[in-house]
């Protein structure tokens, strides 16, 4: 199997999507964080002195999606068209699930836009949270599904 960020010689390039004709793209991730029960009933209750957890989380989760080829060197720049960012809690493991979807009419994926939604709204808990809990653990990020481009749909798991 041959990498398409790399050149014959090995060198890393910008995949050339020029040719492609554009789609209906759509990819959805996911991810979690856990908790210590506490926190989890505080980000549940509005309770931090640094406000709305959640409300924070999606909007930095979003606006990361839309930056995603300023952080990943070799990501095209995409026309999203929409993106959103879902939290969810599984209260026996004291952990809140995120995911992530973007979608765009391109030449190219959302994969990476719809995985650093979910990584930023992570991080983002972790900040409001550090305070109250240093312990937190990122986890589980994945690629759950994506759909459209020629490679067609791809399910890795419902969600």
């Amino acid at each position: 199997m041959k990498l398409s960020h790399l050149d014959e010689q090995g060198n890393a390039r910008m995949v050339d999507v020029t040719g492609k004709t554009p789609t209906v793209r759509e990819a959805t991730a996911a991810g979690e964080i856990v908790m210590q029960p506490e926190t989890l009933s505080l980000i549940q209750r509005g309770g931090l002195p640094k406000g709305d957890v959640l409300a924070v989380a999606r909007v930095a989760g979003i606006m990361a999606a839309k930056r995603t080829p300023d952080l990943i060197p070799m990501c095209h720049p995409l026309p999203l068209t929409s993106v959103s960012v879902d939290f969810s809690f599984d209260e026996e493991r004291s952990a809140v699930l995120i995911t992530g979807r973007a979608k765009c009419t391109g030449v190219t994926g959302v994969e990476m836009e719809a995985l650093t939604a979910v990584s930023v709204a992570a991080l983002t808990i972790y900040d409001m949270c550090k305070a109250v809990d240093r312990g937190m653990r990122i986890g589980k990020i994945r690629l759950q599904r994506k759909t459209g481009g020629k490679s067609g749909d791809i399910i890795l798991e419902e969600g």
